[in-house]
């Protein structure tokens, strides 16, 4: 049965769903959260926690990369952010946060034009590897040909190539384009590239060897991406189709498993819920963790968009702050919003849904529902 909507008499629309459409239903049996496992494992690396944080200055400086690595997640640093372009980014960042609304945009595009120093890619990524965490660093496809071997020289473990949309098959008539298959083969780590919001896409994207694939696209709460371009991809839709795509690329490659990683609309711990049900292997996050004590935005988010020199698509955006890091991610909580224990409100519904590890959890069975939550 079709699902496409008669928009006019000249098109028609596919029905897609965000996670607050979706609901998860308990089965016939339950279990004590304490015998759940959430860990997860990409290539060679394993996690305690299915969490990256997004590669964004508000997010992420080398000091909470190496934090969130120390409680079993990975810590992903924009290596076009602040603090690869300033030798002391602190200063900017508590101007950023004090900026007036009506000044931000064009104050960071001002702050944001400084050049990529490659020394200090190198400086930002030995400091997180000397903590004896895992090592990631996030670059745009833009920026990718230029900067990868000083990434690769300074001793990154996995790789993240992120962008808004990232496609196997850009199109340039201005310069070559990244190939990303010939690119990926030629490292020697792991790449984990996106955003990606179709099967189709995502498929592609999985045949140049990528190890894990980011689904999303403008969905994120310091995205501007709808309102400007016109352009978004409903989450639960958009991880169940990319998720179709690595079934189906799983028996293709003869049995090559590439990890879906839900990035853009996860914002409280329903959402990390939900996106799991929806086939994600992982989450990663950028408000849900910006609004720790220990963020680099004390309570303000914003994302690469935010600072486009000539477009930009994204702003920056209060979300507060709700705890320290350890609260965030394990409790206690003194709220009941979602915002604080991610992962014990992870145990929980996997429990309350009676499986015990993540990959189970994908086969939990999910409703359209029929009324707005809170």
């Amino acid at each position: 049965m079709s699902n496409e909507i008669e928009i006019g008499r000249g098109k028609r629309g596919r029905r897609a769903y965000s996670f607050d459409d979706i609901a998860i239903v308990p089965s016939r049996r339950t279990r004590d959260p304490k015998d759940v496992s959430v860990e997860w494992q990409i290539d060679a690396y394993h996690f305690d926690l299915p969490i990256l944080a997004a590669p964004m200055d508000s997010v992420m400086s080398p000091a909470t990369a190496v934090a969130l690595g120390d409680h079993g997640g990975l810590g992903v640093l924009d290596l076009e952010g602040l603090w690869t372009r300033y030798e002391s980014p602190e200063r900017l960042l508590a101007e950023i946060r004090d900026l007036p609304a009506e000044r931000a945009t064009q104050r960071m595009q001002e702050i944001y034009a400084e050049p990529i120093k490659p020394e200090l890619i190198t400086q930002r990524l030995k400091e997180i590897r000397a903590a004896g965490v895992t090592v990631a660093g996030a670059l745009s496809p833009q920026r990718t040909q230029e900067h990868y071997q000083t990434v690769v020289d300074a001793g990154v473990d996995l790789f993240v190539i992120r962008g808004t949309t990232v496609s196997a098959e850009h199109v340039s008539g201005n310069a070559e384009p990244l190939n990303l298959k010939r690119f990926i083969y030629e490292l020697d780590v792991p790449v984990v590239v996106g955003g990606a919001s179709t099967y189709t896409a995502a498929l592609h994207l999985m045949r140049t060897g990528a190890a894990g694939v980011l689904v999303g696209f403008g969905g994120g709460a310091a995205h501007t991406t709808r309102v400007g371009l016109g352009i978004h991809a409903p989450m639960a839709t958009a991880v169940s189709d990319v998720a179709a795509a690595r079934r189906d690329y799983l028996d293709e490659s003869g049995g090559r498993y590439v990890h879906v990683i839900a990035d853009g609309g996860v914002g409280r711990s329903g959402d990390i819920v939900k996106a799991v049900a929806c086939g994600a292997d992982a989450v990663m996050l950028g408000a849900a963790l910006a609004r720790a004590e220990e963020a680099p935005g004390r309570g303000w988010h914003w994302g690469p968009e935010a600072h486009h020199p000539a477009l930009p698509r994204g702003e920056r955006v209060e979300v507060g702050t709700a705890g320290t890091l350890e609260q965030v991610l394990f409790g206690p909580s003194g709220s009941a919003d979602g915002t604080l224990n991610l992962v014990g409100a992870l145990r929980r519904a996997m429990a309350t849904t009676g499986y015990s590890d993540l990959k189970e959890f994908q086969r939990v069975e999910v409703v359209v529902s029929p009324y707005q939550p809170r």
